[in-house]
């Protein structure tokens, strides 16, 4: 006797089906798994036929082999425990029902409860998009799984619940599916109201939300450099349905998702300086799992002390800031997740952090200095559109009672250039101006005269690379977009260079 049920996998942020088969011959009792299991799915037949048993099910004393097609991909993890203790129940005579239109995901303990799984979100959109009716997840997973409409999602508290269902003797609920638009409130606790002074780091902070440039801050201890970028959430543009979708899918793999449901705000992401190359790209000795670049996709990724930061593992992050994805091979498989970040950096300007302070006295030597500055190499500096000095804040720019302008307002202008821009790329893949491609770059940054002769004074000046000179056009688009300028104008190259200055500043003395 043969029977079959619907299982899946994950493969990058995508699932894929995994067909559950069973088959029952004589023989000296014994279950046999076949079809590349590792050693949690391996462990799955103690853990199921315990839980069987301690249930008062008893199951078939025979020979049962049961294979995980496609034979040919490595199947990971315990999640594969429901779908075979479904087939044990069909083989043993408690379940007596077709079960083709339904899947199944779940981890299951020794009392028979079902404990919650990772990665249940994309293999729920992979059982909608294959035809699959209904979907039986732990209760735990339930309102992640409801995000996807078209498809009835069952929430499982125990085998003996999903038993008696089959069978007629117990109603299971389906999970409501949430609305696209459903209404929640971007209450962040920390708005750049509360930062005292620091003008300057602020306008550049809304020229980076504007365009989603990368951003470097360099300043004394002290100064704001980390309060700035951990307001930088706030005045970020509203997620759209289908990156939440996306970056939900991301934290569901990575076992980070503590919401119910979808993922609404912005990801803010701060690995300790300590973290690895695996730990910040992704990756790992067994299952490969996203790393921290991932899991601030569509979000912010903050790097405080960035000098402190390995530099094998600051320079895993060159290629993904670039392509907006990351591709980690291990021997026989490779998966590819996606990180659109805006990457906000501090760092002091010297070891002591006083190097160029108005009101301290740096105590490192040039040597010293030279050595820290470079800890970052020159690749990885050009990646940051904007660089931005943020001096110590006076005395009396802590005691002003004059109220600063508050994220909403902010805001209000990030947003309306965020649509300008949407309506400029409209039809391409580009989203922003930080990611105008080279092909855009000369269609789109139109300059008039006078702000082509300063672009050239100051490339030749300042030695700028080509890369550079590509990130000075970028911001200054982003700079007119905010004046609702079509025309980029000397002012707006003017500011943009401004914030390209500060490497050259530091990294030539």
């Amino acid at each position: 006797m043969v029977v079959k049920t619907a299982s899946f996998g994950i493969s990058g942020i995508d699932g894929y089906l995994v067909e559950v088969e069973a088959s029952s011959n004589r023989g000296l009792p014994r279950i046999d798994l076949v079809g590349l299991p590792d050693a949690a799915v391996k462990e799955s037949k103690d853990r199921v036929t315990s839980a069987l048993r301690n249930c008062g099910l008893p199951i078939s004393s025979s020979h049962i082999t049961f294979n995980l097609a496609p034979a040919d991909i490595k199947k990971e993890g315990p999640i594969y425990d429901l779908p075979i203790t479904v087939n044990l129940m069909m083989l043993s005579g408690h379940i007596r029902l077709n079960l083709s239109g339904s899947a199944f995901i779940g981890e299951l303990s020794l009392s028979g409860d079902l404990r919650p799984v990772n990665g249940v979100l994309p293999m729920t959109i992979k059982a909608r998009e294959l035809g699959y009716e209904r979907i039986f997840v732990p209760s735990p997973n339930a309102s992640e799984a409801a995000v996807v409409d078209g498809i009835e999602v069952y929430p499982v508290h125990d085998i003996v619940e999903l038993k008696d269902f089959f069978n007629g003797m117990r109603e299971i609920t389906p999970a409501k599916p949430q609305p696209k638009t459903k209404s929640f409130s971007n209450d962040f606790s920390m708005d750049f109201s509360q930062v005292k002074g620091q003008f300057e780091a602020k306008r550049a902070m809304e020229v980076a939300a504007a365009g989603s440039h990368n951003i470097l801050l360099v300043g004394p201890p002290g100064s704001g450099k980390s309060m700035l970028a951990k307001r930088l959430p706030s005045v970020l543009p509203d997620m759209t349905f289908e990156e939440m979708i996306e970056t939900t899918k991301i934290h569901s793999i990575a076992g980070a998702l503590f919401s119910d449901g979808l993922i609404r705000t912005r990801p803010f992401r701060s690995p300790h300086h300590t973290v690895t190359a695996v730990g910040l790209g992704g990756g790992g000795s067994g299952n490969i799992r996203p790393g921290e670049v991932s899991l601030a996709h569509n979000g912010v990724l903050f790097l405080d002390e960035l000098p402190e930061f390995n530099r094998s593992s600051l320079e895993v992050l060159r290629q993904p800031i670039e392509d907006s994805q990351i591709t980690i091979t291990r021997a026989g498989t490779s998966c590819t997740y996606p990180c659109s970040v805006m990457v906000v950096a501090a760092m002091n300007p010297c070891p002591c952090g006083y190097y160029g302070d108005r009101n301290h006295q740096c105590t490192c030597s040039p040597r010293k200095i030279h050595n820290y500055l470079n800890r970052i190499s020159g690749p990885l500096l050009d990646r940051f559109d904007i660089q931005v000095e943020v001096p110590s804040v006076k005395f009396d720019e802590l005691r002003s009672t004059e109220l600063s302008e508050s994220s909403a307002e902010i805001k209000k202008r990030v947003d309306t250039a965020r649509e300008i821009q949407r309506e400029r790329f409209k039809g391409s893949s580009t989203l922003c101006n930080a990611k105008i491609t080279p092909a855009q770059l000369q269609k789109f940054c139109v300059i008039d005269k006078d702000a082509e002769a300063m672009l050239r004074n100051d490339f030749e000046s300042l030695h700028m690379t080509a890369r550079a000179y590509d990130r000075v056009l970028k911001v200054a688009r982003t700079i007119a977009d905010l004046d609702q300028s079509e025309i980029i104008r000397e002012e707006h190259i003017l500011e943009a260079i401004q914030y390209r200055m500060l490497d050259r500043k530091y990294w030539q003395n």
